[in-house]
């Protein structure tokens, strides 16, 4: 299935039905008074949250969503039927702005959450309402209100406790895979995470977190270079990120440039995300020498005292792996309280 995470469309909401002028005509009542009934009122347009979606592909081919127009009304006083209403499903987590203005006008971030985001015209009233002492017969009505219509842009930002982030082949899918039972693809070549992905980490039976998997981000990512960097927004609602970093590159180059790129390229996008705890995990460690990872870790220490933690993991032989879970584990319970 494709990931669409960003869509635009119009919704209108329905007519209110037209009152009826109308008169009471019965064989024993020659001169009846007026029965005119009232016009059903029109449908309103509603997002619905619902967490078994986790796309916005079903809105990306239709331009235009419509709720039913209420009925007319009739004569013996009977009300036009209402319109029906009109409920979109969307993910949970979708901000939901008008399209021209800006203007937030929800943000659905709780399953089954519902916003209405065009409101129906009320029916328009019969005759029968304007009758009085002095006017015995009116032929007035009202039409129906016109209903409501917007444009609106849609912005998916998925909900997770750990985001991760890293160049191309820094291992973020396999430590994914590793820690829990989602199956991203790996491959020795970049950009094998083409959207972003999400699990659920169980560490015991009573805890448990959710992680976000975005596209590797390179440096230019904020210009457009690679796949850019707009699959950034799905880490703007995470407590806690993991820059996930090659060891064996990391050591072999004499500088921490490839920790720099990640988070210059944060700073373009939102000074929001660099306000978040980013924890550093050197990965692949096995491609190592034995006293390398210590020095590593000491030469990250010396150059960059702003970064409290380091972890070092092979996430393809599994070390270091549960104290890192249980350490996220603890944080996250601590950033939710």
């Amino acid at each position: 299935m494709n990931f669409i995470d960003d869509v635009n469309f119009q919704v209108s909401a329905g007519n209110g039905g037209r009152g009826c002028a109308s008169f009471r005509r019965e064989r024993c009542i020659p001169k009846g008074g007026p029965d005119g009934g009232d016009g059903g009122d029109g449908g309103s347009v509603y997002l619905l949250a619902d967490a078994k979606i986790n796309t916005l592909i079903n809105f990306r081919n239709r331009r235009l969503y419509q709720a039913k127009s209420g009925g007319s009304g009739m004569g013996k006083q009977r009300t036009g039927k209402k319109g029906e209403d009109l409920i979109l499903q969307v993910p949970v987590g979708t901000l939901v702005c008008h399209a021209d203005t800006g203007e937030l006008l929800g943000d659905l971030a709780e399953d089954q959450k519902k916003i209405c985001v065009a409101r129906g015209g009320k029916g328009g009233i019969g005759n029968i309402h304007f009758k009085s002492s002095t006017n015995r017969s009116p032929r007035r009505f009202t039409l129906g209100d016109v209903g409501e219509s917007r444009p609106l842009h849609l912005e998916l930002k998925l909900l997770a406790d750990v985001g991760l982030l890293g160049l191309p082949n820094a291992g973020k899918s396999t430590f994914m895979r590793v820690v829990s039972s989602a199956t991203p693809k790996v491959a020795d070549y970049p950009f094998t995470t083409l959207h972003p992905q999400l699990a659920i980490v169980q560490v015991d039976h009573r805890t448990s977190w959710v992680l976000a998997d975005i596209p590797g981000l390179i440096a230019g990512a904020s210009h457009g270079t690679g796949l850019g960097i707009r699959f950034l927004r799905h880490l703007s609602r995470c407590r806690l990120l993991l820059h996930i970093v090659d060891a064996n590159e990391l050591y072999l180059d004499d500088t921490l440039q490839r920790i720099d790129i990640i988070l210059q390229e944060l700073k373009y996008f939102s000074t929001d995300l660099t306000q978040k705890p980013i924890w550093l995990v050197l990965n692949k460690i096995e491609l190592l020498p034995l006293n390398a990872v210590e020095e590593l870790q000491q030469r990250v220490a010396q150059l960059r005292p702003d970064i409290k933690h380091v972890y070092t993991i092979s996430a393809l032989q599994r070390q270091g792996i549960q104290k890192l879970c249980k350490d996220i584990a603890t944080r996250v319970s601590q950033l939710e309280a």
